[in-house]
Order: C-alpha cells, then sequence, then structure tokens
C-alpha cells in the first residue's frame, strides 16, 4: 500500500466533500481556519447562508487582494464580503442565534472525535488557542454537527477514538465526520463507516482508527474532484 500522506485528501477535497452535503437554503457556520474553506466548494445551484459569531449572515467569499475592507471579517479575522440581504448585528444578537437552534449545521475542526461522538477541538496546550471560543456554544446549538479533519496526527496518532483524553467541547454532540480518508457517521454510539478511499482496506483503515469501525451495507468509494 502506498503510505497515508500519499493518498490521503487535501484539506481543500476534505471541504469539497463536506460541502457536498449542505442542504439548499440551509444556516451554516464554519469553525476558526480550515472549515473555512468548505464556504468556497458549495454547489453553485445551493443559496448557503453563512453565519460567522462575531456578527454577521450571508457573507460571501473573500475579496480580491487589495480590496478587503477590514471592518468585514469572520471569526477568524479574515477579509470577507457580504451578499445582497445580509445583516450585521453584535455578539449578543449572534449567540441569541447559535443558542435559540437557528443554525442548521456547524461544521469544525476537531483534535479527537469519540465513537459516542464527543468533541475534543481546543487545547491550552503550546501552541493552542487558550480558549473555547464559540464552539462549545456552536455544537449544542447547531441542529447538526460535522467535523473535518485529517484522519491521523502529524505522529500518526488516530484523531477517532474510543475516548477522547484531551478536554471536551462538547459532549455526544457530532454526527458526521469528513476526514482525510474516509466519511464515518455517529449512530448509536459507534463509529459507521460510509465511504473510504478505494485505495485503502477496510483493514488497512482500521489500523489508523482507535475505536471499531462498523459497516450498514458495503461502504462507498469517496470520490472527489482534484483540488490542491
Amino acid at each position: 500500500m502506498s503510505t497515508l500522506n500519499e493518498i490521503k485528501l487535501t484539506n481543500a477535497q476534505i471541504a469539497w466533500r463536506a460541502a457536498q452535503d449542505i442542504a439548499d437554503g440551509a444556516y451554516v457556520n464554519l469553525g476558526i481556519g480550515f472549515p473555512e474553506m468548505v464556504a468556497n466548494h458549495c454547489p453553485k445551484d445551493r443559496e448557503v447562508i453563512f453565519h460567522t459569531e462575531n456578527g454577521l449572515l450571508n457573507f460571501g467569499p473573500a475579496p480580491e487582494p487589495g480590496q478587503e475592507d477590514w471592518d468585514l471579517i469572520n471569526a477568524g479575522k479574515k477579509a470577507i464580503t457580504l451578499k445582497p440581504g445580509a445583516a450585521v448585528f453584535d455578539h449578543a444578537l449572534s449567540f441569541a442565534m447559535v443558542r435559540g437552534g437557528h443554525l442548521d449545521v456547524a461544521i469544525l475542526g476537531a483534535f479527537q472525535v469519540a465513537e459516542n461522538g464527543d468533541l475534543a477541538n481546543w487545547s491550552t496546550g503550546k501552541g493552542g488557542v487558550p480558549a473555547v471560543g464559540g464552539a462549545m456554544d456552536l455544537v449544542h446549538g447547531a441542529k447538526r454537527v460535522a467535523v473535518v479533519t485529517d484522519h491521523v496526527t502529524k505522529s500518526g496518532a488516530p484523531k477517532l477514538v474510543s475516548r477522547c483524553d484531551m478536554p471536551l467541547t462538547g459532549v455526544g454532540c457530532v454526527t458526521r465526520i469528513y476526514s482525510s480518508l474516509a466519511v464515518v457517521d455517529v449512530v448509536e454510539g459507534r463509529f459507521v463507516l460510509r465511504e473510504k478511499l478505494a485505495a485503502l482496506s477496510l483493514d488497512e483503515l482500521q489500523a489508523v482508527t482507535g475505536a471499531p469501525l462498523h459497516l450498514e451495507g458495503a461502504p462507498e468509494d469517496l470520490v472527489v474532484p482534484a483540488l490542491a
């Protein structure tokens, strides 16, 4: 078998795959960093209303270099544009939207996801963001929580685990994981494999997953376009 680094999906490809499952008309929050890439890959025939917890609804793509308006940024402090009908508001109203259950989906990054859906995506360790930010509200306010992540850490340790040993963001909140090797659902406290890279056998995938992968029928091939 080729090494995982040779066959695994890029972040852009993972983001593309996650974007295909966003329903038309959905209200979506994207986590800071890698999850923000999902906004670049939504199907052209779908209207998706993006929310950012610093107080914007229905923002558009990043402006062209040199055209930034630094009064218009997302929660990751990146420049954005506004779509027609966009709204700007304060943090209190933004978090009322989150906590009131008005978001259809939150797509976040992860350090670890447990087979029961627990999520750990923040750390106060070396190089870590020194606070959980809005993620703790998002994982309990959004109707669905999905994760985009590499399947393993830089050292090769599984990110999909039987139990998280890092600080939890939320308990039993994740429903689907889009990784660099597979698409996995969390169903009744189990990882259920939906799609995997064709170049990877089930045994090879299981070897880099920290909890049992269950099947409900044969998994489909994880097919994505060639993206950087």
